[in-house]
């Protein structure tokens, strides 16, 4: 305890009521602004979309409430819409047809797949929007895992082998960003090799270092399709939920492999990890509000027991004050609406 400025008694280094009084600040919303320590803006959000095969085509994914499959003539107009009320990215995740589907995912590397065809189509359209372009196997795959399944073992080097050459059709196809979600060891730096050696040392990787095996993906695969079919778990290849300091130690050797940005998924029971990874490499952090995580707000808020509005911004405001500087979120659309007043 002692006197600070002018005689206030300042105990820790703080003022003491009722010369101090917090509530100054909050009384009046142009002051809030003003003080405000975290701002959320459309530039920050990613929008995951589903692709559909066909034409004129929409599906609702049933556990996604206003989620849709769009086929890639609708995409494209969407995306166009988004862009227009400033969402700068999307993030592209198919879902195919299961007669293409083996147990080597050989249709990943196709380049003239679903993925492929509707990377090219919005970029040609709307060059100005960065396309996050998914990597892993679970799409293409007929058991529903990120890998090359053997014998009920999740093959790493294997898969690694798969995954460049999906990589490199996706970025001739004009990904910005190679996005590899499958979690396999060592393929960020076979996928760095890769691109640099084929002439797309301009494309950007964005890991999903720190994914966890968590209870909250289901409505993601119904959405593309690979719940189905998958058997067993993901456990030994995504992370523990037990753990925090792995996260690290998978962060630090993805960004020494070549990463240009890092993603925590889930997103809001992970919120600690976001802030480690930020505090600890100080390098572009993203987060991911997932599937579960989204039909949860949903269900809740068309149950009357949320406000919609106020829960999607406050969720979203709490990724960024956690440190991360992008947020993928199915309710992106929705929050630049918001944001916007319309």
């Amino acid at each position: 305890m002692g006197e600070g400025v002018s005689g206030l008694t300042v105990v820790n280094g703080l003022g003491r009521y009722p010369r101090t009084r917090p509530r100054r600040l909050r009384g009046a919303e142009w002051s809030r602004k003003l003080v405000a320590e975290t701002h959320l803006s459309t530039s920050d959000l990613v929008w995951p979309v589903f692709i559909l095969d066909g034409e004129g085509q929409r599906e609702q994914v049933a556990s996604m409430p206003g989620v849709e499959r769009l086929s890639i003539d609708l995409l494209v107009e969407a995306v166009g819409e988004a862009a227009a009320l400033g969402i700068r990215s999307v993030a592209l995740f198919p879902k195919t047809d299961p007669s293409l589907k083996t147990s080597d995912g050989r249709e990943a590397t196709n380049p003239d797949n679903l993925m492929c065809r509707a990377t090219r189509a919005l970029k040609a359209a709307h060059p100005e929007v960065g396309l996050f372009c998914d990597v892993a196997l679970d799409p293409y795959n007929c058991d529903g895992h990120d890998g090359i399944v053997k014998d009920g073992r999740i093959l790493n080097d294997e898969t690694v082998a798969v995954l460049l050459k999906q990589s490199l059709v996706q970025a001739a196809a004009g990904a910005d960003v190679i996005a590899p979600s499958d979690m396999m060891d060592g393929r960020i730096g076979s996928i760095r090799d890769a691109l640099d050696g084929a002439g797309f040392e301009h494309v950007q990787i964005m890991s999903y270092a720190a994914k966890y095996a968590s209870a909250f993906y289901g409505p993601f695969r119904d959405a593309v399709g690979s719940g189905g079919a998958l058997k067993g778990d993901k456990k030994t290849y995504q992370m523990d939920p037990a753990n925090t300091d792995e996260s690290l130690r998978e962060v630090a050797m993805d960004l020494d492999e070549g990463a240009d940005m890092v993603m925590v998924k889930p997103g809001m029971p992970y919120l600690d990890i976001v802030r480690r990874v930020k505090e600890t490499f100080a390098v572009p952090t993203l987060v991911y509000q997932v599937s579960g995580e989204y039909a949860m707000m949903k269900a809740a808020a068309d149950n009357g027991w949320l406000d919609n509005d106020a829960a999607v911004l406050e969720s979203l405001l709490a990724f960024k004050r956690a440190g991360a500087c992008g947020i993928f979120t199915y309710a992106a659309v929705e929050a630049a609406r918001l944001m916007r007043g319309c």
